[in-house]
């Protein structure tokens, strides 16, 4: 049996409402999304002026569809939407998406509209996601609302992270950061106004989800806190929520208000509330990012302390002025470690942490590096930084970090340049490993591992804090 947020991802067949003959159109590129992507449901245009629409038979209103359908998406002026969404309900329909805006964002009169669309979509049990926001995608159905073309915005492969945000733009961004990568998403759910459908329950149907693994949220505001920490608190056991909160300040909220209607209200108070149940922030879209994937590739730490190891240090002491602000830790290595690592490594290897082995490294010498530091019980997070264009760095290093998964601790790499350096990052981050240009942003995933491992994986196991 379906739940009912089941038919905004899982639909069988969809209307678009509003579907437009015009190229370019909204209307138009939602419909293409559907009927030329990989969606295999059925998909039926609803437009009165049309036969048909990129050769599918178009229908004047969804009552006149002969079939069942599961998920609307409406594309049509916000004023007559009360109508559609009405149309909707007597049809049947088990979901709405309303990409259109005009609504509660506009002030008044548009509010009206919104209140009205949500009363009577609640009177047949309808589910609404939006208005004013660019809809949802399934990596796995393939069910896609965008309008955004194919040539223009690249659709990511399945992945183990569910995106939802406020912003369409900023969900753009991710989802084309995560098809790049390769590394993929589960969900995604832009929910703009969010008039009905908000971040919770979609937090709680996710916390259920066996496709995701991570939960990373956009948010400018938040209705219901009580309902948001609720949620958190159920799903966070399960898996990791990571969230970005714009609208901090006054000019911030004012804007948030004009953007999708609503304050943002106090960000001290959000921020404290979600430390306290467990959610992690991140401070921009490239932390929110870079934090949830290394949440959906790594272990979780059970402790605090880092371990550096580098072909060149320079970047190490940025990391440890990261490190020195937060939690976390420089380890300090076992009596046994440190006589391993000098008795192996060339004497040209500075011994400590970082451990440095210098432009001349091999792989062979981070290979005995890495299997020190995994077998010492005092380091929790390994953080390898490579300079892919020293000569010397052969290509077996792929194989030996990949290798260092067995000893069962977190790995944040860290490695930054142009086209060979971006390459092998990706062949790592192929292996499950998290690749960071940014020393910063590899302290911020390693801090992230550390979080929620100490608070919901590692209890009652022995953390270790030396």
């Amino acid at each position: 049996m379906m739940r009912d947020l089941d038919y905004f991802f899982k639909a069988r067949s969809v209307a678009v409402i509003g579907a437009s003959t015009r190229p370019g159109k909204v209307g138009h590129e939602i419909l293409r999304s559907l009927v030329e992507g990989e969606y295999k449901g059925r998909v039926y245009p609803v437009n009165p002026r049309a036969e048909e629409i990129l050769g599918v038979k178009a229908y004047p209103s969804v009552l006149d569809i002969p079939d069942t359908v599961d998920l609307a998406v409406i594309v049509t002026p916000s004023k007559v939407a009360p109508r559609v969404v009405e149309e909707c309900g007597r049809k049947g329909v088990k979901a709405i998406v309303i990409v259109s805006g005009g609504f509660k964002e506009v002030g008044r009169e548009g509010a009206e509209i919104e209140r009205r669309v949500v009363e009577i979509a609640r009177s047949y049990g309808m589910r609404v996601i939006g208005p004013n926001c660019i809809g949802i995608f399934d990596s796995r159905t393939r069910l896609d609302t965008f309008f955004q073309s194919r040539e223009r915005m690249v659709r990511p492969p399945p992945g183990p992270i569910a995106f939802l945000t406020q912003s369409g733009t900023f969900g753009c961004t991710l989802l084309e950061w995560a098809a790049e990568d390769g590394i993929g998403i589960s969900k995604f759910v832009s929910y703009g106004n969010r008039s009905d459908v908000d971040e919770a329950d979609l937090i709680e149907y996710l916390g259920e989800d066996p496709e995701t693994k991570v939960i990373a949220i956009y948010t400018e505001s938040v209705s219901d806190g009580r309902k948001l920490l609720k949620a958190a608190r159920n799903v966070l056991p399960k898996k990791p929520i990571v969230i970005l909160k714009a609208g901090r300040t006054e000019e911030g909220s004012r804007a948030a208000l004009s953007h999708t209607g609503w304050l943002a209200g106090s960000y001290k108070v959000f921020s404290a509330a979600m430390r306290q149940v467990g959610v992690i922030e991140a401070s921009d879209m490239e932390e929110l990012y870079g934090i949830s994937k290394a949440l959906s590739m790594q272990p979780s730490a059970c402790g605090p302390n880092v371990a550096m190891v580098t072909n060149g240090a320079g970047p190490c002491v940025m990391a440890a002025d990261e490190i020195s602000i937060t939690p976390l830790k420089l380890a300090e290595y076992s009596e046994k470690t440190y006589e391993g690592l000098k008795r192996e490594l060339p004497p040209y290897a500075q011994i400590g942490n970082p451990v440095d082995l210098t432009g001349s490294a091999t792989s062979t010498d981070y290979e005995v590096a890495l299997r020190h530091l995994g077998r010492d019980p005092n380091v929790d997070i390994i953080m390898p930084f490579f300079v892919f264009q020293d000569t010397p760095l052969d290509e077996g290093i792929i194989r030996v970090v990949s290798d260092a998964k067995r000893y069962g601790k977190p790995i944040v790499a860290v490695a930054a340049g142009g086209p060979y350096t971006r390459r092998q990052s990706r062949r790592l981050e192929r292996e499950g490993i998290p690749v960071f240009q940014s020393p910063r942003l590899a302290v911020r995933a390693a801090l992230a591992l550390y979080l929620y491992g100490s608070r919901f994986i590692c209890r009652g196991k022995k953390v270790n804090n030396n």
